[in-house]
């Protein structure tokens, strides 16, 4: 997931242009989708530093498009391809960033043995070699057979609480270790600051507002759906903090999208096998 930004997108604002309290926000979702925002404002560039912090409010826009497209889209064709087109949608509005980040960690943890600076090369070269495609093939795979597995209604709201809440989750990456490359080094010449105690706060609402909601609608154990996730997201953080001491863009994107695969999962097993 290491990111790029448009260049059409403000890159050559004053770097000390102070930025006001929707100017992160918008950075976020000019950041973290394709979707032309920068055209409606041009946030600082400084701003970017702290898209982390907005994470999970994008997952409430891609999320709630997912949901929408397998409700609704249900209902005028068949599930399957309801569930293909809901996957392929937020690709589309997301530039496949996450899953680019996905094809670039399995690539580097795959091929790179246990040799950092390896790792590192391999996750930043642009082409994707066998480890990435078998990942992203399962992976894809997986996850659209666990909405698939639940029904229409169950899958809708599934996604839209799963997506924020593990972007959420992965965001404390930020916090638990230090980027792993210099600041030139990285694509997008931007380095996420550190996340104070307000945006600590402010992700928890992100995230934990509407997976709160869904568990006391849908009685659902919480501990399962709120425990695995995290346990997942720490082993994969151990394992990124023994080869890497430090993330990576593309490290973010990965536990993010394998995070929230153990959501749905969890969720999945919860509702079918009550």
């Amino acid at each position: 997931m290491e990111i790029h930004i448009d260049p059409l997108r403000p890159k050559d604002q004053n770097s000390s242009e102070r930025c006001r309290w929707y100017d992160r926000t918008w950075a976020a979702f000019i950041f973290f989708t394709r979707l032309p925002f920068w055209r409606l404002h041009k946030p600082p560039k400084t701003c970017y530093q702290a898209v982390v912090e907005h994470w999970p409010l994008t997952g409430w826009l891609t999320g709630s498009t997912m949901a929408a497209i397998l409700y609704f889209g249900s209902m005028v064709v068949p599930y399957a391809i309801a569930v293909i087109t809901a996957i392929s949608m937020r690709m589309l509005m997301t530039g496949a960033l996450h899953e680019d980040g996905l094809a670039d960690f399995l690539d580097g943890f795959g091929g790179g043995g246990t040799d950092r600076q390896r790792i590192l090369d391999i996750m930043k070269d642009s082409h994707i070699g066998t480890f990435g495609v078998l990942g992203l093939f399962i992976y894809v795979l997986l996850l659209g057979t666990v909405l698939f597995s639940m029904s229409p209604k169950m899958a809708a709201l599934t996604i839209l609480v799963a997506d924020p809440y593990s972007k959420m989750v992965t965001s404390q990456l930020i916090m638990m270790m230090p980027y792993a490359r210099q600041e030139d080094e990285a694509k997008a010449k931007t380095v996420y600051r550190k996340i104070d105690w307000k945006a600590g706060i402010s992700l928890a609402i992100q995230g934990l507002l509407p997976m709160a909601t869904f568990l006391y609608l849908a009685h659902l154990s919480w501990e399962m759906v709120i425990f695995l996730p995290c346990l997942i997201m720490y082993f994969l953080y151990l394992l990124i903090w023994r080869r890497l001491h430090g993330y990576t863009g593309d490290c973010c994107g990965a536990v993010y999208l394998l995070v929230e695969l153990t959501t749905c999962l969890v969720v999945c097993t919860l509702t079918t096998n009550p």
